[in-house]
This record gives structure tokens, sequence and C-alpha cells, in this order.
């Protein structure tokens, strides 16, 4: 559902902000396993494909760098 607001001081311009109305729901990713990136490449780059979320904690052993969703906690090497 999008709601459109007009600027009264501007004429012609037009903001469309997307109401929150539906609870986003997590889909269906094991989060005990770590996915490689080459299997499974982000579906919308640079979120996660569980949540969405933008954050991630990063980190690096022997040279595999690991990305975990904070929000969720979804895992993929890159």
């Amino acid at each position: 559902m999008l709601f459109i607001c007009y600027d009264i001081k501007v004429k012609f311009n037009l903001k469309v902000i997307p109401l929150a109305t539906e609870a986003k729901e997590d889909k269906s990713y094991d989060l005990t396993i770590v996915y490689d990136y080459k299997e499974h490449p982000d579906i919308i780059s640079g979120r996660c494909d569980n949540c969405g979320n933008a954050h991630f904690k990063s980190s690096v052993k022997d040279t595999i760098f690991l990305r975990e969703c904070r929000k969720c906690g979804m895992k993929k090497s890159i």
C-alpha cells in the first residue's frame, strides 16, 4: 500500500511514501548452516536473504570472510 503526499509549498512535487502495514516474515533458511556466497548469492545486493536487513557482523579467519546478519543471524562465507 502506498500513501501519496503532495507538497503544498512546491507545485507538482509528488512524494510517495510506502506504509509498513504488512509485517515482514523471515524466509525459511536454516540459520545453523554457513551458506557459500557462490552457491547462494544475495537476492538483493547487500541485504540478508532471510530478513532483508542491511547490517552485518564481519569476521575474517584463515582467509575466509564470514558475514553474519545482526538481526536474524544468517551467515554467509564470501
